[in-house]
């Protein structure tokens, strides 16, 4: 019973520190963008989503800095969870920002669309203008948040380019200057009980294994995602 509840902070820290040990460079979506020419022999590409918890993903944030290694923070404007705008909430996206960690926007553009009535461009347009004032800085990146509304925000990317709206990536788009989802080993923790892997955008059926077991694969670009509300001291329940 001893690995009853394996999704504690102590033992995500554990992965991050096993993967440097193995020789592998952790690096934001961003710095990939730059640096996809010229990568290390083994990459990770560290990309975190923050759907529901803004306290814990400054957890998570320090156990980065705590390592030496950096993320992509991706943050909602809409969370009924979170609001960015709060004491608390602005004070740790600062803390992220100020840590060196990339910040980008978790998008929710065509739900957005469906309730509202307006157009998701514009909807897209007005959200990053606002992030931008919010952090001071223009975000380089967004990732498709996927909702309660059965609808999927990826779909607006299907005649979309990043670059129309003044951002350089998203997050699993297939063209462009990111294009790494089916171009690496992709690990993600979004079962929130259990890991789930995909090769080259393939799902590997049934294979649960944890990311240190993959990272012991070496596998030489791997793409990695998780959520700080998947994580906990004891229990999710806490």
């Amino acid at each position: 019973m001893d690995n009853v509840f394996p999704f504690t902070f102590n033992k995500i820290e554990e992965y991050y520190a096993a993967a440097i040990e193995l020789g592998y460079e952790v690096m934001t979506c961003f710095d990939y963008t730059q640096r996809k020419k010229n990568l290390p022999p083994l990459t990770i590409v560290n990309r975190v989503d923050i759907d529901f918890s803004m306290s814990k993903a400054e957890r998570l944030c320090k156990i980065f800095n705590q390592i030496g290694i950096k993320a992509t923070f991706f943050v909602r404007l809409h969370a009924p969870e979170y609001n960015l705008f709060s004491f608390e909430n602005y004070r740790i996206l600062k803390y992220i920002q100020k840590s060196g960690h990339e910040i980008g926007y978790h998008s929710e553009i065509i739900d957005q669309s469906a309730i509202w009535k307006e157009s998701a461009d514009d909807c897209l347009l007005r959200d990053i203008d606002i992030l931008n004032r919010l952090i001071e800085t223009n975000i380089q990146g967004i990732a498709s948040h996927g909702g309660l509304t059965g609808l999927n925000n990826f779909d607006f990317w299907k005649n979309k380019k990043a670059k129309n709206f003044g951002v350089l990536y998203e997050a699993y788009e297939e063209t462009g200057a990111f294009n790494l989802y089916k171009n690496s080993f992709y690990i993600s923790d979004s079962q929130w009980t259990a890991w789930k892997c995909y090769d080259r955008g393939k799902l590997q059926v049934n294979d649960k294994r944890t990311p240190l077991e993959h990272f012991k694969n070496l596998h030489s670009k791997i793409y990695m995602l998780i959520h700080p509300d998947t994580y906990y001291d004891r229990h999710i329940y806490e």
